[in-house]
């Protein structure tokens, strides 16, 4: 798409610190990182979000984010990983490239994710099962 950021970044068009590639991804580090080694992990391909994306540039990319999260961790000493991938406006999404955070951990940064886990109701959690769940899983299928 000619007015994607991370589709320029692909053509080499636009700037990136990219530290690693491969035939269907790209990574390279966030411009406003949220922690030191913060990187986006991209397909090459333009996918606008995770609904869109097809399960093998998916694949690729999560394969990826694994790859460099060993990386990390050997190299700048990161001590745990958050995973983060923000579907459509109201979740966050700002790029309309589907991406993935691979955001360093160590246990003296300032990072405080906006969610405070607490306990759920039971009945509404059994509610949504119920709306969700697979019949055929449920039969053992």
């Amino acid at each position: 798409m000619s007015d994607c950021i991370f589709c320029a970044i692909v053509a080499g068009t636009a700037p990136a610190q990219i530290i690693d590639s491969d035939e269907r991804t790209i990574a390279f580090l966030d411009i406003n990182p949220a922690t030191p080694g913060h990187t986006l992990v991209i397909p090459r391909r333009h996918h606008t979000d995770l609904l869109e994306i097809d399960d093998v540039d998916l694949a690729a990319c999560t394969s990826a984010a694994r790859r460099l999260a060993l990386r990390i961790e050997d190299r700048l000493d990161a001590e745990g990983f958050n995973l983060i991938n923000a579907c459509r406006p109201v979740a966050w999404q700002t790029v309309f490239h589907f991406h993935i955070h691979l955001i360093p951990r160590y246990s003296d940064d300032a990072l405080k994710l906006p969610w405070v886990p607490r306990a759920g109701d039971p009945a509404e959690i059994a509610r949504v099962a119920d709306l969700l769940g697979d019949p055929a899983a449920a039969d053992g299928e």
